[in-house]
């Protein structure tokens, strides 16, 4: 039942600011306009801006409480709500961040506030509403309507699995890892092959790319399981968010755990929030967002190159098609993966002198350690299928593609679960 409402005294633009959204929460879009407008027109508008900038900065911090990291709130606002809900979500996340010293913010999460361009552009924080609007070429009430909807999403934004130190928290004065320079230089020499096995059209130099990318990455992964497992410093399996996006999220979101699975690390798809958690060791982890994104860009290439289907009486079948394409491409993909994960790892050990310490018993303590993690973050994690497949022709098309494929790159939130 509607609530009766009388707009508040001209001073209470505090008032109206929780009155806006309450119809919020209460689904009442018509109550809701009403109040934004009366809000927007509100003689002490500054008053307002700071009620409004108030819950938003207190919505920015519960949201690190829950477990949710820069890139993630960011990504969530851009898929529920729109990119200008995105960029005022930066801009707050931005202001929030100055309340902690730089030393006791994870390094992840600077290297996050920079990918998202997240810094103070305003001068006084007064002048920011006024700022916002000449950016976003929007008048008042826009940016008062668009404030109110991301506080009310960002207020209820689920509980997550907690992969990292909030800012405030990290440890200070932690050393640097001895072996991050190198890390780059792999990386960077990954990204390389990257390239050149997008850009090239002929199969066989790809299939070249892909084992020389394939083995540096799987190498690299075992010169960091020994040199941990030689340290006197326990390193211990951290985590990272990927984006798993529509259209075919499920067959996107098996292809991220058999990459996964194949480096040493597990994936957990979150279908509601649009992403995975990523579980494992450092160095892995980048090599899987790497190698991920390159065989995506590589099986969605191939998919639209493949065309429109239809059945023999016109009706389209594009969609089943690519659905069956992906999931093709997946299990192949994971086919191949494993074989050269599990290449590496043999040839390995079987180079090794005497003294020297046996690579496969270390990754396999590894991965019983990323195992543990995921029972520990997510005990009530279920398994699951991505969907059944009913078009043969798209997924012989998908696993031949996925032959043709370059390895180059290398609360508990409900319906969390593992993909088989």
């Amino acid at each position: 039942m509607r609530d009766t409402w009388r707009p508040p005294r001209e001073g209470d633009s505090a008032e109206l600011v929780d009155a806006a959204l309450a119809a919020l929460s209460h689904g009442d879009t018509g109550v809701f306009r009403e109040r934004a407008s009366a809000l927007a027109a509100h003689p002490d508008a500054r008053a307002a801006d700071r009620r409004l900038a108030g819950r938003l900065h207190r919505a920015v911090t519960t949201a690190w409480e829950r477990g949710w990291q820069p890139a993630d709130v960011v990504r969530y606002t851009a898929r529920r709500r729109s990119a200008r809900h995105a960029r005022l979500a930066t801009d707050a996340i931005a202001a929030e961040m100055r309340a902690y010293s730089a030393a006791t913010v994870d390094e992840r999460w600077r290297q996050q506030l920079a990918d998202l361009d997240a810094r103070v552009w305003w001068g006084d924080d007064a002048d920011h509403p006024g700022g916002w609007c000449a950016r976003e070429d929007a008048d008042r009430a826009t940016f008062v309507t668009c404030a109110a909807e991301l506080i009310h999403l960002l207020e209820g934004l689920p509980r997550l699995a907690r992969i990292g130190p909030p800012p405030g928290s990290a440890p200070r004065d932690v050393p640097r890892h001895r072996a991050s320079d190198v890390d780059q230089r792999m990386l960077g020499r990954v990204r390389a092959l990257l390239a050149k096995a997008e850009s090239t059209e002929f199969p066989e130099e790809a299939e070249a790319l892909s084992a020389r990318a394939q083995e540096l990455i799987a190498r690299h992964s075992i010169d960091h399981a020994l040199l941990d497992a030689e340290s006197d410093d326990v390193a211990a399996p951290a985590g990272c968010r990927v984006p798993v996006d529509n259209p075919y999220d499920a067959p996107k979101a098996v292809l991220l755990t058999v990459v996964a699975d194949a480096n040493h690390c597990r994936a957990v798809w979150h279908r509601e929030l649009g992403f995975s958690t990523v579980l494992g060791y450092p160095a892995d982890l980048a090599a899987v967002e790497m190698l991920f994104t390159s065989l995506l860009v590589q099986a969605t290439s191939a998919m639209v190159q493949a065309g429109p289907r239809r059945d023999a009486r016109g009706r389209s079948r594009t969609r089943s098609f690519r659905h069956a394409f992906l999931n093709a491409y997946a299990a192949r993909i994971g086919e191949r993966l494993r074989g050269a994960a599990d290449g590496a790892a043999e040839r390995v050990a079987a180079e090794r002198v005497a003294g020297e310490r046996d690579p496969l018993p270390v990754l396999a303590a590894r991965g019983a350690a990323v195992d543990r993690a995921v029972e520990s973050l997510f005990p009530n994690l279920a398994m699951g299928r991505a969907g059944s497949v009913s078009n043969l022709e798209g997924w012989a098309a998908g696993r031949a593609a996925a032959d043709l494929a370059s390895l180059n790159g290398r609360s508990e939130v409900t319906g969390a679960r593992r993909l088989m």
